[in-house]
């Protein structure tokens, strides 16, 4: 969004093309940022609405790359949008086929990683841009088995004739001087650490999870609500799908240790009496103001235990952490209500097919690789630049800083061209 920005201030179009309805990201699902603790949704809301209504920037939403050729300042790009069922340019966000949805209220939210549900006919979030609703393709009955009653309701519902299940995929063709690839990652799935239990047991969730719940629009309003419980005693287990051979994730996502200190700050801060230990492997406070605010959370009473558990199984209905304190030096067993895991950060689904369009080189551990270790945002394909995590894992403030500079480096392009 900012990349587009910037470009787009400068008086140039900008095309910003988005795979899901809204963009936003995963910052839109976050409570607060580190390590100022400001609110995450008061730092995007404005920058949402500002790419939503500059009229130099086009939203291409739900939309996936299909081909790109051409050269620096001529590029060729062929997209595939995939319909919405609602109209955009008749939809008033009125929210009414939601509410009258036959799936209200059955369908797993994504959004809230699984924690609530929600409606076929939906928007994900109160700020989500544009303000528009969309169907779900994959849980409305219409779309999936052509038929919803007689007549479906948000049919029935919409004033504004909005809803039109007609709508086909359609290809969009557009030619631009410069691309920055922006994709962002995805968390790294702790079913594949069976040993820390999630998926098995109900009160092992992961930091994305805690932060739909710290989120004051998440499905409990903010409360730190777990099996129907407010939570005292929290276990922290950090580099999960991090720093480990044996998932192929050698490298160090970067921001793990940062937002666990988030987390287990605001739980001392909400929860009356609550007890917070993070296991940990070494904390990584690298960036300006990081250091001091691990210090304040370990003012705040938080433990911090060296070494990573072994495991985490049930006994007696409560949960059990057990490991080793390779500080010192003996092996623990610890009962606690709530287990977190911080999951780390991976290249996002579809990067490698991505690539091969862009015919750029992915690195050693599957980011798209930049042409030089100095230079992160350009790659060895002319006119097309790199921002945020699709390059590696990186926290906001370096996403930003990237994000400026792939501008900068477009603009470059760009302006030539025009000249």
């Amino acid at each position: 969004m900012l990349a587009s920005l910037a470009v787009a201030d400068a008086g140039y179009k900008v095309y910003l093309v988005e795979q899901h309805p809204w963009i936003g990201g995963h910052m839109s699902q976050f409570d607060k940022t580190f390590p100022t603790n400001d609110c995450a949704m008061c730092t995007i809301s404005p920058k949402l609405t500002e790419v939503g209504q500059h009229t130099n920037i086009e939203l291409i939403t739900n939309a996936e790359l299909k081909a790109v050729c051409g050269e620096q300042g001529y590029f060729h790009v062929r997209l595939l949008k995939r319909p919405r069922y609602i109209e955009e340019g008749k939809c008033t966000a009125c929210g009414q086929c939601a509410e009258v949805c036959r799936l209200k209220d059955k369908v797993t939210d994504d959004f809230n990683m699984g924690l609530g549900k929600r409606s076929a006919c939906y928007r994900a979030y109160p700020q989500a841009i544009p303000v528009k609703y969309a169907i779900d393709p994959e849980h409305c009955l219409m779309v999936t088995r052509g038929k919803c009653g007689t007549i479906p309701k948000c049919i029935e519902a919409c004033d504004q004739k909005a809803i039109n299940f007609e709508q086909k995929e359609s290809a969009v063709k557009i030619e631009v001087g410069a691309i920055i690839v922006a994709l962002g990652y995805d968390c790294f799935d702790p079913t594949l650490k069976p040993e820390y239990g999630y998926g098995r047991y109900q009160r092992v969730i992961t930091s994305m999870e805690m932060e739909r719940l710290f989120s004051p629009s998440g499905p409990t309003e903010g409360e730190i609500i777990i099996d129907g419980k407010v939570p005292k005693r929290f276990v922290f287990i950090q580099c999960v799908g991090s720093r480990d051979q044996t998932v192929g994730n050698p490298y160090c996502s970067r921001v793990c240790c940062m937002y666990t200190a988030k987390h287990a700050y605001g739980i001392v801060d909400r929860v009356p009496g609550a007890q917070v230990t993070v296991c940990f492997m070494d904390i990584r406070a690298f960036g300006k103001g990081y250091e001091g605010f691990y210090e304040r959370v370990q003012r705040k009473g938080v433990i911090y235990r060296r070494g990573l558990p072994s495991e985490v199984f049930a006994h007696n209905g409560v949960l059990v952490v057990r490991g080793e304190d390779t500080l010192l030096n003996r092996p623990y067993e610890e009962e606690t209500d709530v287990v977190v895991l911080a999951c780390g950060l991976q290249p996002p689904r579809g990067l490698r097919e991505i690539a091969g369009i862009l015919d750029l080189e992915l690195d050693d551990n599957g980011f798209l690789k930049e042409i030089d270790s100095h230079d992160p945002v350009t790659t060895a394909r002319p006119g097309i630049f790199l921002a945020g995590c699709c390059q590696g894992p990186k926290d906001i403030t370096d996403s930003v800083s990237q994000a400026n500079g792939a501008a900068a480096k477009a603009l470059a392009v760009i302006s030539r061209v025009k000249e």
